[in-house]
């Protein structure tokens, strides 16, 4: 099996013909849609996108809780799961994106077995626009919008991926270069998962101070690569009564945005 992880514009390899898609609790269970148009945008990039039937939750949140043991219980059964194939595996959210790339090899250091098999998932394993830009070098994924777009950057895929430059830059193709100036762009909207359950009163806040942002930057929608976020901040606008539109950026680059 190999490591598909390359520099950001390293050609030196074959580009993959195949993926595996991760697709993530909440798109499953709530957005289907975000599913759908992340296949369709990697179909669009020249891949054929496999989904292995028996994935279940990446184990983010029994591990936030503390539940260590029942964390890695899952993260056995995720990494079983996408191991039976060599192919790389894609997650349209930087979250499990995140748990499975950096988690997974902390969580399971001490074991023998799947410590080492941790480490190898985690070398192949991509946020969606990661892959597309860094691994398939899409630079410009075909779907356009002439919706104004604000960018969230959702705080797992930020700080725990490095995620910044690539949803930019799918993004400015997109709409050519006139996404609008979101300020605090990379401030939480105070969702955080767990923290918005045991913390409620300050994850109200901050959300309050986010959706205050979006809706002084001129957006018709806020765009983000984490549809946690997007449930969170688009409950928020529902309830102001906004008529700012909560949207996955998968849905932006494959052309579905505007439906």
């Amino acid at each position: 099996m190999t490591d598909t992880h390359l520099p950001p514009g390293d050609t030196t390899r074959a580009r993959p013909s195949r993926v595996q898609l991760f697709a993530t609790c909440l798109v499953d269970r709530f957005f289907p849609g975000v599913g759908h148009a992340t296949v369709a945008a990697l179909e669009r990039a020249g891949v054929e996108v496999h989904v292995p039937v028996d994935q279940t939750c990446c184990g983010q949140p029994a591990f936030n809780g503390g539940f260590t043991d029942e964390a890695a219980a899952m993260a056995r059964h995720t990494i079983d799961v996408l191991l039976q194939s060599p192919d790389p595996v894609v997650v349209p959210s930087g979250s499990c994106a995140d748990m499975i790339v950096n988690r997974y090899p902390e969580l399971l250091a001490g074991d023998p077995m799947y410590g080492p098999k941790a480490r190898e998932l985690a070398s192949r394993t991509w946020e969606l626009t990661q892959f597309l830009v860094d691994v398939m070098g899409t630079t410009d994924p075909g779907g356009h919008t002439n919706a104004r777009l604000a960018y969230h950057a959702s705080c797992h895929g930020l700080r725990g991926l490095g995620l910044r430059d690539a949803p930019r830059q799918l993004l400015a193709a997109a709409t050519g270069g006139s996404c609008a100036d979101l300020p605090d762009a990379e401030t939480c909207c105070g969702f955080g998962g767990l923290f918005a359950i045991k913390m409620a009163s300050v994850s109200t806040a901050m959300l309050h101070s986010k959706l205050d942002a979006i809706e002084r930057s001129g957006a018709e929608r806020v765009v983000a690569t984490d549809v946690s976020c997007l449930m969170h901040i688009g409950g928020g606008l529902r309830r102001r009564g906004s008529r700012v539109r909560a949207t996955h950026i998968a849905e932006v680059i494959a052309g579905l945005g505007d439906e």
